[in-house]
């Protein structure tokens, strides 16, 4: 299987004169895009890697709740506020309970933990960036800083054309969980 980004597959085709979009269409085009382009295959997510995914977006979920809660808390009335300040006590909670069995998740794997401990000796790298990082780029590691900036979108990148010449510069994030699509692509050799 071959992680790529589903605009660049539909462009792709666009390009190579594939203006119709239907299944068929969509499969000769993943087919031709896989033949032309030759993206690198990677092995699909672990079991154990794809638990750690889920408890984290899940985690960030809550906290984006816990966070609107707390804002609606300060405009309410008396009435309101008493319900809202019991479901961001169940959303602390459930908070607390994440965390603890995201923690129960990586203590359990002797590689996740190995690699949460090495990021975490990082001066400024906490738990919860540890924990994002293991999450949003398996590929830490495994491929240079260079390819980790760019899936990571902090990457520099160059925005010339013809005459015109501009400075590098950081565009939108491109890193898994952080705005990159992906669609899956059968692999041929």
């Amino acid at each position: 299987m071959v992680v790529v980004n589903p605009r660049q597959v539909r462009d792709f085709a666009r390009a190579t004169g594939w203006l119709a979009k239907t299944d068929r269409v969509d499969a000769q085009e993943l087919a031709h895009f896989a033949q032309a382009v030759r993206p690198s295959p990677r092995p699909l997510p672990q079991e154990q890697q794809q638990a750690i995914v889920s408890l984290v977006t899940r985690r960030r979920q809550v906290l984006g709740m816990l966070v609107a809660e707390r804002n609606r808390l300060q405009r309410s009335p008396l009435p309101i506020r008493r319900r809202i300040e019991v479901h961001i006590r169940f959303l602390e909670g459930e908070l607390k309970e994440l965390e603890g069995e995201l923690d129960d998740a990586i203590r359990g794997s002797p590689l996740f933990r190995e690699k949460v401990d090495l990021l975490r000796s990082v001066p400024g790298v906490g738990p919860t960036t540890a924990c994002a990082l293991l999450a949003y780029l398996p590929e830490l590691g495994q491929v240079g800083r260079k390819a980790i900036a760019s899936l990571a979108g902090v990457a520099p990148l160059s925005w010339e054309s013809g005459r015109r010449s501009g400075r590098r510069r950081i565009t939108k994030a491109a890193g898994p969980g952080l705005g990159r699509q992906r669609a899956w692509l059968p692999w041929w050799p």
